[in-house]
């Protein structure tokens, strides 16, 4: 929701990519990140801290290796191994 995005804009991150649902889109897309995610759910997510740093990860047979960038619009994503000049 919003507190973690809060988090992610004071670490200085520009955008999160959730495989999965998010809560507090009208506050989310106020802020100066940006969020892509597979719908809303208002229900609010249960924390066990489980999460991993560094690590390749894969969403609907696309891969996400550490050091490689997102770019992202209203019409999808794409992923290359190295900034966009």
């Amino acid at each position: 929701g919003d507190v973690l995005a809060q988090k992610a804009v004071d670490n200085g991150w520009s955008g999160v990519v959730v495989h999965g649902c998010i809560r507090d889109a009208a506050e989310i897309g106020g802020m100066s990140l940006g969020v892509m995610a597979l719908a809303t759910n208002p229900r609010k997510s249960v924390k066990k801290g489980a999460g991993e740093v560094g690590v390749e990860v894969s969403f609907s047979g696309v891969g996400f290796r550490p050091d490689e960038w997102l770019y992202a619009d209203e019409d999808g994503i794409v992923v290359l191994p190295h900034q966009a000049g």
